[in-house]
């Protein structure tokens, strides 16, 4: 099963609204809120690497006020 984890930066004052959004996202495993360079940390699990590819283009880049995003796809 194919497994990323997704860092996140947000436009200030934005965290609890996309906080929320991203637990309502297809594939959201967890979602933790952060301190350091990135915001939150987010973990997908999909069942197939084109699924895993979709939640984060289509789902969660597209969320008002993420600034941007690094997604690390896990290998073992």
């Amino acid at each position: 099963m194919p497994t990323a984890y997704v860092l996140i930066n947000y436009e200030i004052g934005a965290e609890q609204d996309i906080l929320n959004k991203l637990k309502n996202v297809p594939g959201v495993v967890e979602v933790s809120e952060v301190n350091g360079v990135y915001d939150i940390v987010v973990k997908i699990a999909s069942d197939n690497l084109d699924s895993l590819k979709e939640t984060i283009t289509q789902h969660i880049r597209t969320i008002d006020s993420i600034r941007s995003t690094m997604t690390l796809i896990v290998i073992k």
